[in-house]
Order: structure tokens, then C-alpha cells, then sequence
């Protein structure tokens, strides 16, 4: 099976504020509903902490069962810090990951935080170069 490189979404206009209705459609992915003003859904800023989040947590599960870890909780806070003047976007983001599972040590748990946020995920990496990622690893 070959995976496309390809990515594709398409957002409609629910006709009222600033509220979409976005699916994907390369690869096709249920639909959610985005808010240009945060009420009714996350707002596209919030959505693309939503994404960076969920990537590098990705990366994080992944590399921590294959160093054979029984992982019992992996959360991630991500905060964005935004330019006052606009473009209003982000200039600094930090993850807080919180790890938990039988046999990890923080050096596993840093260790795969670091590679995920400087190596693989690919939203941060999608992100502009001049961003300040900062990361903390806390063990439950």
C-alpha cells in the first residue's frame, strides 16, 4: 500500500458568523466544526495547537511501546504564546507532557519528547523556524 504525500480538506461556510464545517478529504476524515470566533467549536489557532498536540503525543506513544513501556496515561498541555500585533501568530509554544506507565524513567520519557518535538512531528515542524518550542516531562 502506498501513502499519498498528498493532503487535502475543504471547508464550507455554514452560513451564520465564522463557523465551518471542515472534513478531510485526502485521506476523507469525519467532519468537525471550526469557529473563526471560538464559541460554537475551536478556533483555527486553537485547532492548530489541537494539532501540534495530538502529533508529538503520537510520537511520544509510539516510541515509548517500542522501548517496551506499559503506558498508563500520556496527556499533553500545549500553550501557544501569540504576537500582539497581527499577523497574530504564534511566537513561543510550550508542551507540558505528563507520562505515566510501569518501567519508565525520566530518561525515556525526555528522550522520546525530544526526538517527537525535534525530529518527527511533523506539524512543529510545519510551523515557522523562528517559533521558541519549549517542553517539560513530568513523570505520574
Amino acid at each position: 500500500m502506498t501513502i499519498s504525500n498528498l493532503r487535502a480538506v475543504r471547508l464550507d461556510w455554514l452560513g451564520k458568523g465564522m463557523r465551518f464545517r471542515a472534513v478531510g478529504i485526502e485521506p476523507a476524515t469525519p467532519a468537525v466544526e471550526l469557529d473563526g470566533d471560538g464559541k460554537s467549536g475551536p478556533s483555527p489557532m486553537i485547532t492548530l495547537l489541537f494539532a501540534a498536540g495530538a502529533c508529538s503525543a503520537s510520537d511520544v506513544v509510539s516510541m515509548l511501546e517500542k522501548m517496551r513501556v506499559q503506558l498508563g496515561q500520556v496527556s499533553v498541555e500545549v500553550r501557544g504564546q501569540r504576537r500582539e500585533e497581527e499577523p497574530r501568530r504564534y511566537v513561543a509554544v510550550h508542551y507540558r507532557f505528563l507520562i505515566s506507565g510501569d518501567g519508565i524513567d525520566q530518561a525515556q520519557a525526555e528522550r522520546a519528547v525530544t526526538l517527537s518535538l525535534e525530529k518527527y512531528c511533523s506539524v512543529v515542524h510545519s510551523l515557522a523556524p523562528d517559533i521558541k518550542v519549549t517542553r517539560e516531562v513530568v513523570l505520574a
